[in-house]
């Protein structure tokens, strides 16, 4: 792969300046696929969070198993319902930008395709101000979800993201009843993120015995999940019909949608695979995506230091969040720099070999992330550039 990318970038006709964002399409198809098998049968939900790159995301809906997208923001969902990208958008957070929303309310086709997200009834008062005139009948009807508490509870703790306060059945039903009898929304799905499962990984070299914690506390939290997802289900089902319940991500595929409540898997990291997902005991990881930066320094004959590079993962703070030194094998950050922001020294073996102009390729911690930094996306097939595409930042779009 190291070799390939080096031969794709050196025979494009202009040098792409730093970092050159690449990804690898033998290996995202190939990723795509595996993320429909594990779903064993439920339609996946592309979360554009992780992707960023409208033909990526389309290159995603094209396969087979895939349907819709679960956007991260209702500007984001807007535009790609009006750009064609899709007209099936989920938006996975809660929304109160009245700019996007009176945009939604104002058009029946995207209050057709798009659905928001609300797990408090202030979020209901901010969709009726956002109305035209501010009238509860006003514009178009709204698709809406709840998005529930998936974290486990376990000896009177919390462990999960910290998202939503929907967690009691009680009070699902309840926020569930308002909505159904509320003029101008319609209740049509429920999302539930276990993202203490999905996204924690659970088979790290060398951490044997925190691994195996991690993967009884997740076995733990998806088997009082299905019993929360199924008497929440039960009780949803006498206040009104759902079209979906959205559940998963990339690190819980199969036991997600092995939840007989669960109608389909939302999944976008699995599709890239960035540095925090290569230790998962339910999955084999195939690195999809890329950036490269070019030698500019030799501090000393035994170190090399790159042009930029301190790309870091949002998140609790740590050195799983900075971007990995990829190729040439064997480079490392340093401890006192890290990954700078116009300068990353390296040092390991390669980086005696290492010369001013060569480039060093690494990989993100965080998918979907890197292409915030970057407006071009090179798209490898084999050892060649096939394409060259943008990213939101490249259509100019910061959501």
């Amino acid at each position: 792969m190291w070799s390939r990318l080096d031969a794709a970038v050196a025979a494009l006709p202009d040098p792409p300046a730093t970092p050159i964002a690449v990804v690898d399409l033998d290996a995202f198809d190939a990723n795509a696929a595996d993320l429909v098998r594990r779903a064993g049968g439920k339609p996946v939900r592309v979360a554009s969070k992780s992707i960023r790159v409208p033909a990526l995301i389309a290159r995603a809906l094209a396969h087979d198993g895939f349907e819709g997208v679960l956007a991260y923001a209702l500007a984001e969902a807007l535009w790609l319902h009006e750009t064609g990208v899709s007209n099936d958008i989920v938006v996975a957070y809660p929304t109160v930008d009245v700019s996007a929303l009176r945009r939604l309310t104002a058009s029946p086709e995207a209050a057709a395709a798009i659905t928001v997200m609300v797990d408090d009834p202030a979020h209901l008062a901010v969709i009726d101000d956002a109305r035209p005139g501010g009238a509860v009948a006003g514009g178009a009807e709204i698709r809406v979800a709840l998005d529930l508490d998936a974290g486990l509870r376990l000896g009177g703790q919390h462990i999960g993201p910290k998202r939503s306060p929907l967690f009691d059945t009680a009070d699902v039903v309840a926020l569930a009843r308002l909505v159904h009898e509320r003029d101008g929304v319609r209740l049509v799905g429920v999302m539930t993120y276990e993202g203490q499962v999905a996204g924690v990984q659970d088979d790290v070299p060398d951490q044997r015995t925190r691994s195996l914690l991690v993967r009884r506390l997740k076995q733990a939290s998806m088997a009082q999940l299905e019993v929360r997802r199924r008497e929440i289900s039960e009780a949803l089902s006498q206040v009104t019909g759902l079209e979906f319940w959205n559940g998963g991500g990339s690190g819980s595929v199969e036991v997600t949608a092995a939840d007989p409540a669960v109608t389909e898997i939302a999944a976008g990291s699995g599709l890239l695979v960035p540095g925090i997902f290569d230790h998962y005991a339910s999955f084999e990881p195939r690195p999809a995506a890329y950036f490269g930066l070019r030698v500019t320094r030799k501090p000393t004959p035994a170190m090399a230091t790159v042009h930029g590079g301190g790309l870091i993962a949002s998140g609790a703070t740590g050195e799983d969040r900075s971007p990995v030194p990829w190729a040439p094998p064997g480079l490392h950050l340093t401890g006192l720099e890290g990954a700078g922001e116009v300068q990353t020294p390296l040092t390991g073996h390669p980086a005696a070999l290492l010369r001013i102009g060569d480039l060093v390729w690494f990989r993100h911690a965080k998918s979907g992330e890197l292409f915030e930094h970057v407006r071009d996306v090179h798209l490898v097939t084999g050892e060649a550039v096939t394409e060259v595409v943008p990213s939101y930042r490249g259509c100019d779009l910061a959501f």
